[in-house]
Order: structure tokens, then sequence, then C-alpha cells
């Protein structure tokens, strides 16, 4: 099972960024799936995350009304939409998947990393001044 970022790269303020994850191995359409990121020098934090219908969505305070999660099942992907990019946004990115099935779907219990059993290569997000 394989969760693989990517789109990242270096933008400037107020720009956008779609960042997607593609899970290979199985599929994650029964599961929930989010984002998080790892600032330089900081711990790494929750972005965002989507109940397994796709239906309920969470955000972290600082990306809320910004970023947008969303998913295709059919391709087996999950997509972050960054917009109003701020320095403060530049981080490795990573998404990651519940490995339950169908669970009831809470979005602040689904803040913490330990829910996650999954785990993508991070991609770079760099935005500039």
């Amino acid at each position: 099972v394989q969760l693989q970022a990517f789109g990242g790269g270096q933008v400037q303020v107020g720009d956008s960024l779609r960042l997607a994850c593609a899970a290979s191995g199985r599929t994650f359409s029964e599961n929930v799936m989010g984002w998080f990121r790892r600032p330089p020098g900081k711990n790494r934090e929750f972005v965002a995350a989507i109940s397994w219908s796709g239906g309920s969505t969470y955000y972290g305070d600082s990306v809320k009304g910004r970023f947008t999660i969303s998913r295709d099942d059919v391709k087996n992907m999950v997509f972050l939409q960054m917009d109003s990019l701020k320095p403060e946004d530049t981080a490795v990115y990573y998404c990651a998947a519940d490995e339950r099935r169908r669970t009831t779907y809470t979005g602040p219990y689904y803040t913490s990393s330990s829910l996650y059993h999954y785990w993508g290569k991070g991609t770079q997000v760099t935005v500039s001044s």
C-alpha cells in the first residue's frame, strides 16, 4: 500500500496550488483521508480531513476558508486545493489515510495524526513573499 503526494512547488504570496495524493495497493474509497504538513523547524500539523463518503470535511484554523480538500474515489485520489497562499503555508505536505473503513466521522477527532495508518511521502510547498 502506497500513498504518494505530488503537486508541490514554489509559488508567490496569493497564488494557488493543487496538491494530489494517489493511492495504490488498495482502494481507500471507504476510508477517511487527511492532509498534514510540517513547516520548517516545526512539528507536523493537521491541515484537512475528509470523510469516507466525501460529504464532510474539516480544516485546521490556519487554512480554513483558503484550502479545500476533496476526493475522487474512482481515481483513488485525494486533493488539496490551496488558495491565497501565505509564506506561513511553506511546509512539506503529507497525505494520510485511516485504515479503518466506514468510520463514523467526526471532524475534530481526525486532527490527530495517530489515527492515520498510511502516510505518503511529502511534497514541498514554498511560498515566497
